[in-house]
């Protein structure tokens, strides 16, 4: 039995003293004792060694203290297992040398036995629940497919992923395989994490926002809406749309346990568009952690109050950035625990 389980009980829509806490990219830049690691290891060297990661990921629980850990990872480790060369270059990002700009690129990913290409994730999940000693859920993470395939096709970061977008609207058959082919490797990846013990899951569309809402239904929310129905039976699952505040309603309708808001949409909009029956996680602006302490602490309790106690998961609108000081994510996260409703 996990003993902090306010995360999950707040997954499962049920009355809590406080609502739980965590922060997205929590295992990760701004910690000093990540960035001693950080300068004897490459990136996937770190995402691949079971004992690192599950280090990393249990960094942020100790110092403090979080309502739930996230397994430090990557989701572009989905396109390296389905064939697709994918490099992290220091002061870059992602680079992927061969992307898949057409049909025979398609032809040439695969899906792959993920207990053989990712097992390394499904060893540092094991790692990371001795670790973890059931004080709090462990979440497993990936990319939604329209995410994925930004990438692959972009072939690096980008402000508006051209590239990627002109491939769905000239080729769609082609998009549609290749959309289908990440969709199938994150079933059967995610599956693989929660048998290895992740508590509950979610997936980051993180470019989703980048679509119109016709294209977003087409080209993202279709697929998401696959994974969240082949795990509903699994695990809880956060379907989190960076930007995609529009199509809050149409996700309310799904099996998903929760869903992410960023901080362009307000608590109140927030809660209308989704219906107000579903557990909301977000959304606070990942900038405002540059804020005094005491200034975080008081706009923390105000966005509590915004989207109410119950159905809510304190969380910020995006990952957290690598300049945030310790001591303000330390106010962040002792706002949330000193919360008196």
């Amino acid at each position: 039995m996990i003993k902090n389980d306010l995360f999950l009980k707040a997954l499962n829509g049920e009355t809590v003293e406080r609502p739980p806490v965590w922060m997205m990219r929590q295992a990760g830049r701004y910690l000093p004792e990540f960035m001693e690691i950080r300068k004897k290891y490459d990136f996937f060297t770190r995402c691949r060694t079971p004992e690192l990661a599950s280090e990393i990921t249990v960094q942020p629980i100790r110092r403090f203290g979080m309502d739930a850990a996230i397994l430090f990872s990557d989701i572009l480790v989905i396109p390296q297992a389905m064939n697709i060369e994918v490099q992290m270059k220091p002061d870059f990002g992602p680079y992927l040398p061969n992307p898949v700009r057409d049909q025979q690129g398609v032809d040439n990913t695969v899906i792959p036995d993920v207990h053989h290409e990712l097992g390394y994730v499904m060893e540092a999940i094991k790692a990371t629940k001795e670790k973890l000693n059931d004080e709090v859920p462990l979440i497993g993470f990936a990319g939604s497919p329209w995410t994925i395939l930004c990438y692959v096709v972009q072939g690096q970061g980008s402000k508006n992923f051209d590239k990627a977008k002109a491939f769905c609207f000239m080729q769609p058959k082609a998009a549609h395989e290749l959309l289908q082919k990440i969709t199938d490797t994150t079933i059967a990846y995610l599956k693989a994490k929660v048998a290895a013990g992740c508590n509950a899951v979610q997936i980051f569309d993180s470019w989703g926002g980048m679509l119109s809402p016709t294209d977003y239904q087409e080209f993202s929310w279709q697929y998401i809406n696959q994974i969240i129905e082949a795990l509903k039976d699994d695990a809880p699952v956060i379907a989190f749309g960076k930007g995609c505040w529009f199509a809050l309603n149409e996700m309310s309708k799904s099996n998903a346990s929760a869903l992410g808001v960023d901080w362009t949409c307000s608590a109140r909009n927030a809660r209308y568009l989704s219906g107000g029956q579903v557990t909301l996680q977000g959304n606070f602006d990942p900038s405002r952690l540059l804020s005094p302490p005491e200034v975080i602490k008081e706009m923390v309790h105000q966005m509590i109050d915004e989207f109410g106690k119950d159905r809510y998961i304190v969380n910020l609108g995006h990952g957290i950035l690598p300049d945030i000081p310790v001591e303000n994510a330390k106010a962040f996260i002792d706002a949330v625990k000193e919360y008196k409703g």
